[in-house]
């Protein structure tokens, strides 16, 4: 492997994994910081589909630095209620003031379809950022000054730093860091599938929520306009194990077995399933790193320090996470891995109390009643953004 220098004091190497929301927002500050980045993707393409998710508090600040927060409100999705129905279909609760997903309807916050979000975000990016989609990193190798990374398919290069944004199951994370049983905590027994589907139930800008008991299987569909596709969330409960299943094929399957007695209109939602080129399939978990940086290489948003579901921060503590990382790199342009140690010193105690709040609230599982309706905003925690200087 090629381990020629090829650092420069004006525009340091970084490599990012993965094109996701703390990837993309990684890249764009660490561009507008004056770094020459090049963002890895293993799926062929931008991902679609995906969760609901947040945009809330210091995230929004996030957003608005980058001028991003119009667009991003211009497609919320700007739900107007829920409702929750039975076995039988009838409704058994309605509320017009809050979701499942977004909690209150009146907050200030943003709710927006992860595909949606990324697509925001790659177009702030632009064509500044070199992006390799269908390839991954293999290998890491450091030393004082850097990193050679090996690739799939591309030719090895070497850079000043790796940023791990790829996620739960982080690849740079198990690579420089360890196996994932020993950062990936789950916490529950809810296992989640979230897919598009046709909407074949006519929602405009509503939801609706089905869940039946001992043992859990639960429903969930969010319809934005009867034209336009359905985002589908489908879960059991099961407090052992599953099983590995890795390929997209074998996780339908698990899934439709597990809710094939599951009542309402679920069947017809595992037909739809089954057709789905976006599904997303995983246990709730959390990821719990001690020291998020391992020399050169280091973990932003979900592969260092997952929230998982039950606070609706996930998302911000990503893009908060992603702002500071690349902040503090170009504070520390001249040391980036002291750079690393003060990313982490400023956000550790904002991502763990998201976390602890996360675990707690996943003690005590919820129901779609009106005094449960979760308010998201009162879980918001505040995070003063520094302003770094951009070159």
């Amino acid at each position: 492997m090629n381990s020629t220098n090829h650092e420069s004091p004006d525009r340091p190497r970084v490599l990012v994994s993965g094109a996701g929301i703390s990837g993309l927002t990684t890249a764009y500050w660490l561009d507008r910081h004056g770094f020459d980045v090049t963002v890895v993707e293993v799926a062929p393409r931008p991902r679609p589909g995906g969760h609901a998710v947040d945009v809330r508090g210091p995230a929004l600040e996030v957003a608005e630095r980058m001028g991003v927060a119009a667009a991003l409100r211009d497609r919320a999705t700007r739900l107007a209620g829920i409702a929750v129905v039975d076995s039988s279909g009838r409704e058994t609760f309605r509320s017009t003031t809050g979701t499942l997903t977004s909690g209150r309807l009146d907050s200030p916050d943003v709710e927006v379809l992860r595909d949606d979000l990324c697509r925001v975000l790659r177009d702030a990016v632009g064509d500044r950022v070199e992006h390799l989609f269908g390839d991954s990193v293999t290998s890491l190798v450091q030393d004082g000054s850097g990193v050679d990374v090996a690739f799939a398919t591309a030719a090895p290069r070497r850079f000043e730093v790796v940023v791990g944004a790829d996620g739960v199951g982080s690849g740079v994370r198990r690579t420089a860091f360890g196996p994932d049983e020993r950062f990936v905590r789950e916490f529950g027994d809810l296992h989640v599938a979230v897919f598009s589907m046709p909407n074949f139930l006519g929602l405009e800008r509503w939801e609706v929520v089905y869940q039946r008991e001992d043992p859990f299987i639960g429903a969930l569909v969010m319809g934005l306009s009867a034209d336009e596709p359905a985002r589908a969330y489908l879960g059991f409960s099961a407090p052992e194990a599953v099983g590995d299943v890795r390929d997209v094929d074998g996780q339908k399957r698990l899934l439709a077995d597990r809710v094939a007695d599951g009542g309402w209109v679920v069947p017809r939602i595992v037909e739809h399933m089954m057709d789905a080129d976006d599904f997303h399939f995983y246990r709730l978990s959390q990821v719990r790193v001690d020291g998020w940086s391992r020399g050169r290489v280091v973990l932003v948003g979900d592969a260092g320090y997952a929230v998982s579901l039950g606070t609706g921060q996930a998302t911000s503590v990503g893009m908060v996470g992603a702002y500071v990382l690349a902040g503090e790199l170009a504070a520390h342009r001249d040391d980036l891995p002291r750079g690393l140690a003060a990313y982490e010193d400023a956000l550790r105690d904002y991502a763990v109390r998201n976390q602890d709040i996360a675990l707690e609230l996943n003690s005590a599982p919820r129901d779609a009643a009106d005094d449960d309706l979760p308010d998201f905003g009162s879980l918001t925690l505040p995070f003063a953004l520094k302003d770094y200087a951009v070159r």
